[in-house]
């Protein structure tokens, strides 16, 4: 200790508190430029996304695959796959903001099916992928049909193993309860079909994926709401699969949601379909008997306005909410994360939303149907300003967080 002020004894504590003071000051710029230094580093030391205690699956939805020619479905605009950690030395073509020792898998199914078949495919391609890394459970991650089909996967799953095997199940921008796109192009017959088909192999390199055109009728019939023809003698639709394949908290620990849409700026891909099929959907209607009471193919109604947001440009908002809605936000101090939305409650039952679920545009993702998957502005080739790494690594992170496994990460920083 220094030499004390005898004289003036208040000076002593005045000089005390100035150096407190000051280190606090040089405490918090330490912390500071800690902080910095620990941001810049590269994701394979310090990721964004805690690891999931199990493997995380991606299931693709209509005309998706795993990966081709070097492009993943779920991938970012120059078609690297977000699931991919930055494992190896010097690796670039990687997801830098998940944890170098995530696994993640891109399961690949039919491209076009219902999802009774694909749903099974799921639930084959999962099981096979759990003995080669040794895993006891899963989560999923589906976009489009593939959040449907990720539900017939679960309930297999358990009835194979007699035990829940799906912990965290989440779905984006999947038509739960059926889309007026399918109605749309079956009601145009087999020359509409074939154009909107035709539209999809010519932007999505469909030749190489789908060989046999043949089952695009049954994928398109499972995103009608109602069984479409109930004279063919084979029952399909959303509601009949929903009624079999339903939410259900023995097969699958938590369930959530992501809901997209947007006012115009369609892809090109969007663009192009709506020219030989309808795409106008008035999406954010409810009916009180939880029908298809407009008729359009999709469970509730519309509100007049065909123009106001409330669809991606495939699914309706009404259609696409299945337990917890996640809002994806920004904090100064934390970031972006995912976080539940308190303001549109669970949805328990896939068929009842309330009205609510049904209607409200709180925590919608100002994104098509397409950009979620990192088909830019041209697929590929010019990207857009959607940030796929840093989307899906919140995304892991927060499964990571409900999975019943562990707590967050953060814990060490208090």
């Amino acid at each position: 200790m220094g030499p004390r002020n005898r004289f003036f004894p208040s000076a002593n504590n005045f000089f005390i508190e100035k150096k407190e003071e000051i280190k606090m000051v040089k405490r918090f710029f330490a912390f500071v430029l800690v902080s910095c230094l620990i941001a810049a580093l590269p994701g394979a030391v310090f990721a964004r996304a805690d690891k999931t205690t199990y493997p995380v699956v991606f299931a693709h939805g209509m005309l998706g695959f795993d990966e081709l020619v070097g492009i993943d479905y779920f991938g970012n605009d120059y078609g690297v796959f977000v699931g991919d950690p930055c494992d190896g030395f010097l690796e670039t073509s990687c997801n830098s903001e998940i944890d170098k020792n995530q696994q993640a898998f891109a399961a690949s199914v039919n491209p076009f099916q219902s999802s009774e078949l694909r749903g099974l495919e799921l639930a084959d391609a999962i099981e096979s992928y759990m003995a080669t890394v040794n895993a006891d459970c899963v989560n999923i991650v589906g976009h489009s049909q593939g959040g449907m089909d990720a539900r017939k996967a679960a309930k297999l799953l358990y009835d194979r193993k007699g035990r829940q095997v799906v912990k965290v199940m989440v779905s984006i921008s999947s038509p739960h309860r059926g889309s007026p796109v399918g109605k749309g192009v079956l009601d145009q017959g087999p020359d509409g079909m074939n154009a909107f088909l035709g539209v999809l192999v010519d932007y999505l390199v469909g030749p190489v994926l789908v060989g046999d055109l043949s089952d695009f009728e049954a994928s398109m019939k499972a995103f009608v709401y109602d069984d479409y023809d109930p004279n063919d003698g084979v029952v399909t639709g959303a509601k009949a699969f929903n009624n079999a394949y339903g939410i259900n908290d023995t097969h699958v620990r938590h369930y959530a949601s992501i809901i997209t849409a947007t006012q115009g700026n369609l892809n090109p891909i969007l663009g192009a379909l709506g020219l030989v099929a309808p795409l106008d959907i008035d999406g954010d209607g409810w009916c009180a008997d939880y029908t298809d009471c407009n008729n359009d193919g999709a469970a509730g109604c519309g509100d007049g306005d065909f123009e106001d947001g409330d669809d991606d440009g495939l699914v309706g908002i009404n259609s696409q909410q299945m337990g917890y809605r996640l809002k994806h936000k920004k904090s100064w101090l934390w970031g972006t994360y995912f976080d539940e939305d308190s303001t549109t409650g669970y949805v328990g039952d896939i068929d009842r939303p309330s009205q609510v679920q049904a209607t409200s545009y709180s925590s919608v993702i100002d994104q098509d149907h397409l950009d979620v998957l990192g088909l830019g502005v041209i697929p590929y080739l010019i990207p857009d300003d959607f940030d796929e790494e840093g989307f899906y690594a919140d995304l892991i992170d927060y499964i990571a967080d409900n999975e019943g496994t562990s707590s967050s990460g953060w814990w060490w920083f208090w």
